[in-house]
This record gives C-alpha cells, structure tokens and sequence, in this order.
C-alpha cells in the first residue's frame, strides 16, 4: 500500500525498511499523544442517581438526547471541579465525556471514584492492521503476484499454509443472506470487483477532524475518503495528528502518509465477486459485505469501534438508526496496545449473544503480546503465517489468539514480492482515484489480511449451518485446523536456525515455530471446517501407510462420518494428479475403497467425493507420497546366471571323495 508511519502506540503494523521486507524488519512501537483533549469512556451503575435524574429520552430524538448527555457530563464535572463535555452514548448507561487540561489516564481514575460510576477507562485511538508497500515497488505497477491468490488454494509443495478455500467452495459458495461487517477505514463502492457485494453500512467515526469526510459527526456513508495526513499534520505537537507519519532519524521531523484505502482491501478478501471472469476472488464468494466505518485519519477511537461493534450486531444504539442488516460475522483489523478493556470484553459479549462472531486481526508488532481486542474474551484473534506455516515476522503471539491464517510474506529482498495477498485497493495517495488491485510491487500482508480469511471461512460455515452459534464456530474451526510445522523450515538467513515462538515478552521474535499457545489451535484449514459446520467428516486411510512403487495402494474412506440421522449414499474417487508417478486407479471408483497403482516414485493427488442420501456432496483431496522401489541385492558373480564356477565344483569332488574312503574302527 501507500508509505504509512512506524506504529504508534496503537498502530499494529510491521515496516517495510530499506533492504528488507515485512517479515524481516518489525516496527518499533511509540506512545501516541494524548494532545491535550482527554477522551474517557464512562458506564452508569445501574442504580446511579444519573441515570435516575437525567434518563436518555426513548422517543426524543437526537437533540433530546444530545441535552441529557450534556447534562449528566455537567454534573460529573461539577463534582470533579472539572469543565466536562458530553460525547457520544454508547448505551443508555455507557457515554464518552471529554476534558481539556487533564491527560485522559487521570480523568479516567477520578471519574471511577464517582459514587454513580461503575468504571472509566481512556477512550483509546486504534490503528488499521497494515504492513506498508516496501519503497522499492511503489513506483512500479502490475505484474504479479506471479503465484496468484495462493493462500486460498489447498496446501501443496512447500506452501503449508493455504487455507484450501477452493474445497470449501466445493461444499457452499455461500449465501448472500449471510453477512460480514467490516469494521475498519469505510469502502470505495465504485470499486467493480465490489459491485453488488456492498450493503449500505455506517460512518460510526464521531470526530469530525479524524472523520475527514466534509459530513458532522456520524452518519450514513461509510465511504473511504481517504485517511491521509500531511507533513505539517504529523509534526505539529498541539494537534490530533502528531507523529502520524515516519521519523525521519536525521531531521527529527516525521513525514505525512498516504492513503491506506484499508477497509477495500479487507472487504474485497471476504467479498469481491467470484466466478465473474474479471479481477480476484473473494474467499466468501456470495456472502455480503457489510461496510462499517470506525477509522479515520491516522487513528480511531474505542467508543466509534465498540459502538460500531454493536451497531453491526443488531443492537440498538443510542441517536443511531437500527441495522437492517445484522452481520453474522464482524471483522477488525485493527487494534490497540494493551489489555482488553471493560467495554470492549461488553460489546464483544452483546455481540456473541446476538449471534455474532467477531473476528479480530493479533497485531503486527513483531510478536510482541497480541493487542486488544484480539485478546478480548469471546473473540477470535489471528495470527498470520508464511506460506511454509511459520509465523510470519511481524504476528504478534499469545494465549488468547485462537487460530492462524496467511498474512503475506516476501522471502526474497529484491524484486517482485513472491507470497502477497491480492486484494482491491485504490490509486489514490490521498483522495480517490481509480480502482486497482494490490500485486507483487504494491504489496498487502499484515494480519490485517489473516483475519478477513477467518471471517471468511466463517462465513462459508454460517451459509450451510445458520444455526451455528459463535461459540460453535470457533469450536469447529479450531478443531479441524491443520497442526503447525515444527521443523523442515531453511534457516533465516538473517537470523539462522529457526527457533520456536515463545510466550511475548517485551522482546520481538521474527520469524519462528508456531505452538498451540502462542499462535491459536493451528492453520486454518476452510475446506474441513466447512465439513464440520456440515457435520461431515471425509478421511482417507491409506494402506500401506508408505507406498513404494509398483507395489498397489489401497485408499479407504470407510472412517468418514456425515451427520447424525443421514447416510452416505455415493462414493467418487478420481485423480487430480499422478504427478511423476504414473498411477492409475485399478478397478472400482465409486466404492468405499479404491486401489492405486504407483509405477514410480513422486506424489499423486487423489480425491474423494462423498454424497450422503440428502444429496450434500462433500469433498476431500489427498497428497500421496511414492518411494521408490528398493534395488535388488547383487547376483553372486562368475556362475553366470547363478551356476557354480569349476573352483567351486573342483572342491567339492575332493569333499565327496574323502567322505566316501573307507575308515578303520577303533576297537
């Protein structure tokens, strides 16, 4: 994407320095300024004499609700001895108020000494989830990636970690009634690869500085004009932008950045049009997109996001119009420092109780502890993988994260990028121009990009089993991911042997062996999840567990399981590739079992189709390694097709005759 800042505190990104891509060079994180207006997020007891004295109007409208806000806002700055102002309700007892002449962390402590206040925590700005283009490809358009979208592919060679999204298309393409939110910069609607994807969302970002887009306040168009910010923008320590931009070491002065465009890029990893004979895929294929803005200029704050979280599950918010079209699944990728808060770990609550997965990208800090809110209770936090299945560089680990998806890597550090994901994305550097898609030169990775992948694989789960709750989704989704690698790797040629990701500390760790505790259950497989959601299981059992050539192979699918009361009524198996091996099938294709027959040594690729008496077909593919046969032991030599030479027939006459002279007894 365009040249974006180091990450601030909140900024969860990993940078392309000179000489190196994202999975080489980690960001270091510094604390955003506070500039001088402190945000604090403030939840009512249920009993507070507030509440009871100054309840939000039900039928009032905006303005009705505006007034209570403000004066609950006076009262509370009348016992601090503060002057408070009101911002925006997120729930009838949850409202942002905001102070000048106080830093946010001290507001927030003397606000939750109030006898009517449950708790106060700082209204925190959020970042997009967003490794930047390296400099050396900016300038140069189109060609690539030269390996297209591989990450949805089922895994082969030495790419272990595609999620194999083509097997799951083979069960469900999806179904528009099922939606994704994609909490995050807004969408360029105009985008063709998007056309007919896009529900109408929201602009949940309340600052009008941050929003950037001409409209006060929140409103109905979650259009992406653009989150640029200017040199001066970024250097002027009074202002909402400072240090939004790279520090230049030398001058001590950080530059502006370009415009991200990062909301298209999720949207169009879940949802850009399939099938239509232009452009990418979107792993979702038909699910709808349902555009929810929380992030403007450079940042975002917690109460825009936690309100959009709710928003787009289906609650009621204060002062904002109900959500026609609740999302069964909401993505963010983005995220802030630290632990979750009392209000983020709320929304995430309300929202799993209505239904919805949220799905939250770990961070990109060079695996540094997983940033909130993908360490909240109750959502899916995703680490992102290379293609061998290592963790990527810049994936921040933890205990709360629950499963690993791709996030792009470039392994080389000259050239084309080699492992990007593809996605829809914007020409512009700072307002809208045209739609493109990012490749080899232009580059997205990130966990920003992971997360979309989990929450598209979801999707595809909701669309054959709606009745799914959250809670069941990621049951299945973890319960078929693929086991991380634990060695085979080539060394890091920067950093050598690859070692084994650990707990995070205050160290970053590039690239190494991800663990069940410190990136999720394993590699997210969709194809298999998808069968899950189905309550379908297709194994295959090969015998002998290691085939030789020439000898035959017999595959069983006798151990697959479809869901309760139902049968399997069909069986198909067929070659998708005999590779070097010259194998055929020999006999009977349409039973429980099947014999291949190897000539050579390499791999070949067998699938089994299984149909239960519904008519659900549900599919599995097979990768099969063939030794080769073993060599012979030599034939003793001189005999000549194995008759004795004359030395041999010469020694034993003598025997023979020696055996046959008569011997004297002993008397």
């Amino acid at each position: 994407m365009k040249h974006l800042p180091l990450p601030l505190c909140a900024l969860l990104f990993a940078f392309c320095a000179n000489g190196a891509f994202a999975e080489r060079t980690p960001p270091r994180a510094m604390p955003l300024v506070d500039a001088g207006n402190a945000r604090v997020i403030v939840k009512f007891k249920a009993g507070a004499s507030l509440l009871r004295a100054h309840a939000l109007s039900a039928t009032g409208g905006k303005a009705a609700a505006a007034i209570t806000l403000d004066q609950r806002a006076a009262v509370l700055g009348t016992r601090l001895g503060l002057r408070l102002t009101a911002g925006a309700a997120l729930t009838d007892r949850v409202q942002v108020v905001q102070a000048d002449g106080v830093d946010a962390r001290t507001l927030a402590a003397r606000l939750a000494s109030d006898a009517d206040v449950e708790y106060a925590e700082v209204d925190r700005r959020a970042r997009r989830v967003l490794v930047p283009n390296d400099p050396r490809f900016v300038s140069v358009a189109g060609n690539g990636p030269a390996v297209g979208q591989w990450y949805l592919r089922a895994p082969a060679g030495e790419v272990a970690s595609s999620i194999d999204a083509v097997s799951a298309w083979d069960t469900t393409t999806g179904s528009a009634s099922i939606v994704v939110a994609v909490l995050d910069t807004g969408v360029r609607f105009n985008h063709p690869d998007l056309a007919g994807k896009l529900l109408s969302g929201y602009d949940m970002v309340s600052d009008d500085a941050v929003a950037n887009d001409n409209q006060p306040g929140r409103d109905g168009d979650p259009s992406d004009p653009g989150d640029w910010t200017t040199e001066a923008e970024a250097n002027d320590s009074n202002g909402p932008f400072y240090k939004c931009g790279t520090l230049n070491p030398t001058t001590g002065r950080y530059s502006g950045e370009t415009s991200s465009w990062h909301g298209t890029q999720v949207s169009g990893i879940i949802g850009a049009a399939t099938d239509n004979g232009a452009g990418m895929a979107g792993a979702g294929w038909n699910v709808r997109v349902l555009p929810v803005r929380v992030l403007g200029k450079c940042f975002g704050y917690t109460s825009d996001i936690i309100t959009g979280i709710r928003w787009a599950a289906g609650i009621a918010v204060p002062g904002l119009p109900v959500n026609p079209n609740p999302a069964r699944v909401i993505n963010l990728s983005l995220g802030s420092s630290g632990a979750c808060s009392p209000e983020e770990r709320s929304a995430i609550a309300e929202a799993n109780a209505a239904g919805a997965l949220v799905v939250v990208a770990a961070g990109n800090t060079a695996g540094l502890a997983a940033n909130s809110p993908a360490n909240c209770p109750g959502a899916i936090g995703v680490a992102a993988l290379r293609h061998v299945g290592t963790k990527v560089g810049f994936s921040d680990v933890g205990t709360e994260l629950s499963i690993a998806a791709p996030g792009g890597n470039c392994v080389n550090l000259t050239g084309a990028c080699l492992y990007p994901i593809m996605t829809t994305l914007d020409s512009g550097s700072t307002v809208p121009l045209s739609s493109i898609y990012s490749d080899s030169f232009d580059a997205s990775v990130g966990t920003s990009f992971s997360s979309p992948l989990v929450a598209a694989t979801a999707a595809l789960m909701l669309s054959v089993q709606p009745s799914l709750t959250p809670a069941g989704v990621r049951s299945a989704l973890q319960a078929t991911a693929r086991p991380f690698p634990s060695s085979g790797v080539p060394d890091d040629p920067d950093t050598g042997q690859v070692p084994t990701c650990h707990a995070p500390t205050t160290v970053e760790q590039l690239q190494c062996y991800c663990t069940r505790t410190t990136c999720g259950a394993g590699m997210l497989d969709a194809g298999a999840a998808v069968r899950a959601a189905l309550g379908v299981r297709v194994v295959v059992d090969v015998n002998p567990a290691a085939p030789i050539a020439g000898q035959p192979v017999t595959l069983s699918g006798s151990s697959s399981t479809v869901a309760p009361g139902r049968s399997i009524a069909g069986w198909q198996w067929s070659l998708v590739d005999a590779g070097s091996t010259g194998g055929a099938f020999s006999g009977s294709t349409a039973g429980p079992s099947a014999t291949l027959q190897p000539a050579a040594a390499g791999t070949a690729t067998v699938r089994l189709v299984i149909t239960d008496d519904l008519g659900v077909a549900v599919a599995t593919q097979l990768s099969i390694a063939v030794a080769a046969a073993p060599v012979a032991p030599p034939t003793p030599s001189g005999g000549g097709g194995g008759a004795m030479s004359w030395l041999w027939l010469l020694a034993l006459s003598l025997a023979t005759m020696a055996l046959a002279r008569p011997r004297s007894r002993r008397r």
